[in-house]
């Protein structure tokens, strides 16, 4: 009886163990995932906002040629 008592708590600790082990790889592979995520934003929106700026330096580049073509006497 006393046997079948010590093996049950055995198996119970062995299974809680496997539980807490678990657990935290999961949270582990929750937080890998989520730097990931946030690395991969962060590496798109400085992608866009590196071609946003280009853009617009492009536009004033063109507006500025076009307005000193514009005031420039022809001859």
């Amino acid at each position: 009886m006393a046997n079948e008592t010590t093996n049950e708590v055995v198996n119970t600790v062995n299974n809680l163990m496997d539980v807490v082990g678990k657990l935290g790889q999961q949270q582990i592979e929750l937080i890998t995932c989520g730097i990931k995520s946030a690395t991969e934003s962060i590496e798109q929106l400085s992608k866009n906002a590196a071609e946003l700026t280009g853009n617009v330096v492009n536009a004033c580049s063109q507006v500025l040629t076009s307005v000193t073509e514009a005031i420039t006497p022809k001859k």
